[in-house]
């Protein structure tokens, strides 16, 4: 009977003999330019069909069943099944769209030509994360070439507008698109990492009252409370610099309060990342005028970018906020009686957490299996988010583990070729070590 050890070996010498064909499928996606619409409209770089058709041509060649759904209008997922077990069900995932790139005067390389100069493969795209979902769909390909039938069903996911949000992994979710585990393969540089925060995107609201600017005295003063006296205006611009002075008070407690063991103390951080204020509140939710400077405003909106820790939950973290805003308004006598109002889900924008414990089966074996080929990996947490997140909150154990490389979101953007190899390899040993073999 073949042992695990030899299944893994031969895997592995097939990869290192055919280790061109993860670098050549790695440069065929870059060289699509598959931008994510909302970032920008041009037709000539929203090409993400395209890059799915290529994607879903080769998943068939192994011997995948594919399925392929517009997640959002012209924007499609594949996915990719080989039956099997389900209690040994993996899930191998990544995004296809890409930031855009930026100035292009700065790169010292063609954006999407997928050049290879000194070891790197260059082009938007390559580290994040084309060449992680080529490393995916190439470990699949060398187990299926060795001739070994797993036992759980492997899937794979290519999934669309992460870059805005994770609504293409997001969807995958709702319909059902699941398994035991998943496996994303976001840039990690070699680390395993099976923990990352909550997200939440939130909107607080501060209602104030319009007056004449040249009224202010009234409202800051002292005035006799007597027939005759103006209606004083109340100043929203000025209740919301005490709103994110008293949210930085707050946001220090929680920082000091807790953190995790994976994760740099005082990653949970609130960022107050956009400010509109002005005069009359829209439909949209934003002030209508915000050019006059002789009103005394009577509406800020503030957007939040607020992360909390993989061992807490949305739920609480929601009410320990909305406890916090009630307690400032009670600071002031206008805000008692209009309290500022919080939208949560921002452009319904939400990744839950990821906390997967470090003696998880497919840790190990992302620890176990990179340390036979390179350095022994250290084991952390994802400072950042991604679509690992939505399926963990679906109730799929996660991690993250993909190649290194740089210029993710900048200039000259590659994957390191040596690092792509090695992380096909990793994979490959992992999916027979969680799925095994028949």
């Amino acid at each position: 009977m073949t042992t695990r050890s030899q299944l893994v070996e031969t895997v592995t010498a097939l990869i290192e003999k055919d280790r061109d064909w993860v670098v050549d499928l790695t440069q065929r996606l870059v060289r699509i330019p598959s931008v994510n619409p909302k970032f920008n409209l041009d037709p000539a770089v929203n090409r993400e069909a395209d890059v799915q058709k290529l994607i879903e041509t080769e998943l068939k060649t192994i011997g995948f069943s594919t399925e392929s759904w517009d997640a959002l209008p012209g924007r499609p997922n594949v996915v990719g099944d080989l039956a099997g077990n389900e209690e040994k069900s993996l899930i191998l995932c990544g995004h296809i769209d890409v930031v855009p790139i930026g100035d292009p005067a700065r790169w010292t390389v063609d954006p999407f030509g997928g050049e290879i100069k000194n070891g790197r493969l260059y082009g938007r795209g390559a580290i994040d994360m084309k060449g992680g979902v080529a490393a995916c769909i190439a470990a699949a390909r060398a187990v299926r070439a060795a001739g070994i039938e797993l036992d759980g069903r492997l899937s794979i996911h290519t999934v669309v507008d992460e870059e805005a949000g994770g609504f293409g992994a997001m969807d995958a979710v709702k319909r059902g698109k699941l398994a035991k585990a998943v496996l994303v393969a976001e840039p990690t540089w070699g680390d395993v990492l099976p923990a990352e925060g909550g997200l939440e995107w939130a909107r607080v609201t501060i209602r104030g009252r319009t007056a004449h600017s040249a009224w202010r005295y009234n409202e800051i003063y002292p005035q006799r409370q007597e027939s005759g006296r103006l209606e004083p205006g109340v100043n929203a611009i000025e209740l919301a610099t005490r709103f994110i002075e008293a949210l930085r008070h707050y946001e220090s407690g929680r920082t000091r309060a807790a953190s995790h063991p994976l994760l740099p103390v005082g990653m949970n951080t609130i960022n107050v990342g956009v400010l509109h204020a002005g005069a009359g509140l829209g439909d949209n939710g934003l002030p209508i005028t915000m050019t006059n400077p002789a009103i005394i405003p009577d509406v800020a909106v503030i957007d939040l970018d607020m992360k909390f820790l993989p061992s807490e939950n949305s739920a609480d973290y929601r009410r320990d906020f909305e406890a916090f805003v009630h307690h400032f308004a009670q600071t002031d006598a206008w805000l008692r009686n209009n309290p500022p109002t919080i939208q949560w889900e921002l452009g319904g924008l939400h990744f839950p957490p990821l906390n997967t414990p470090v003696d998880h089966p497919l840790v190990q074996s992302l620890v176990a299996n990179k340390t036979a080929v390179g350095r022994k990996p250290d084991i952390k947490g994802f400072v950042a988010v991604c679509d690992a997140a939505h399926y963990a909150g679906a109730g799929v154990d996660g991690v993250i583990f993909g190649p290194s490389g740089d210029g993710f979101h900048g200039d000259d953007e590659y994957v390191d070729v040596e690092s792509l190899v090695e992380t096909t390899k990793v994979i490959a040993a992992s999916v027979i070590d969680w799925c095994g073999s028949k």
